[in-house]
Order: structure tokens, then sequence, then C-alpha cells
């Protein structure tokens, strides 16, 4: 039997275009003010994670996979590049359940595959709350993948607003999937 080990790597810089210190991880970093007093730049030597514009996995957030990113603000990032969040590869079914309302109320739609657009596929205007039984997915506030995006892995998640996600209307979701690695 053969075992594949995939580590995971990440190197952030404090200045644009790679410049400056830098501080490299394979895990999760809450607040990187400990190792950078700012980033501006970040290349991914493998694996994928989401990185956010505040401490603590808050604010705007950004899905990086194996390449280089120059310049944060190219990623949609209001200030610089605060925390990351390793996201670990999942081999199996992927199941998600959204709800129109919080709290798991109102109309529901159980998703296995991605959704390009919600209003068109399933007749939802607003999904405000979701809970994720297998994998890991990314959802968009517009159709087609486009906008803003919030990463979820299992869990019961009872509001968005709650969580920072305040005026932000989900329209498309994707699975994370073994090609993103």
């Amino acid at each position: 039997m053969v075992s594949y080990f995939i580590i995971f790597q990440i190197i952030f810089y404090e200045d644009r275009n790679f410049q400056g210190r830098s501080y490299e991880t394979s895990s999760d970093c809450a607040d990187m003010s400990s190792y950078l007093s700012r980033c501006h730049s970040c290349r991914v030597e493998s694996g994928c994670f989401m990185v956010y514009d505040r401490t603590n996995y808050m604010g705007n957030q950004f899905f990086v996979r194996r390449g280089e990113y120059s310049d944060y603000q190219r990623m949609g990032m209001s200030d610089c590049i605060r925390s990351c969040r390793m996201i670990p590869m999942h081999r199996g079914q992927f199941r998600m359940r959204i709800y129109e309302r919080e709290n798991f109320g109102g109309q529901n739609v159980e998703l296995m595959d991605d959704c390009d657009n919600m209003m068109d596929r399933y007749r939802m205007s607003d999904c405000m709350s979701c809970n994720v039984m297998d994998g890991h997915w990314l959802m968009y506030e517009q159709p087609h993948f486009r906008g803003r995006m919030m990463y979820l892995r299992p869990g019961e998640y009872r509001s968005f607003r709650e969580m920072g996600m305040s005026g932000m209307r989900f329209m498309s979701m994707r699975r994370i999937m073994d090609s993103c690695y």
C-alpha cells in the first residue's frame, strides 16, 4: 500500500512582489502580526489556503492555491493579509444543505455538486444559513463563482450575519476539489 503525504506550504512577504521579510507556514495562523508587521504578497508552494484581511479568520477572504500572488489588492483585500487557514484535502463525497433563512429556516436544498446560480437552479433568492455535512466549500456573493467569497468546512452555520457577513447574499457555491491542489 502506498501512502501519500502532502505538505502544505505558504510563504508570506511584508511587501508587494515578494519583497521584505518573510514568514513561512504549513498550518493555520490566526494573527500574523507576531511574525510580520504587514503582509502584502504571498507564494503558495503547495496546498490550498484561505487568506483574510483581519485577524482570527475574519473580514474579506480570498482562496489561494499553488502559485504567486504579488499584490494583496488584486486579491480583493481592503488591508494587508492578517490571518490564513489551511484547507485540508478532502477525498470523498460532498454534501451541504443551504437554507433561505437564519437558524435553518425557510426553503432548503441539499447540494452534492457545484451550483453556479442558486436563483436559476433552485429559485432561492437568499441563503442565510447552512449545514456542511461533507467536504469543503466556497460560497460566492454573485452567480458564476464571482465576487466576495466565504470558506465553509464541515459544521453548522446558523447565521452568516453573525459571522460578519451581514448584507452579503450568496448566489453560487463550489466544492474545493482535489484538482485545486
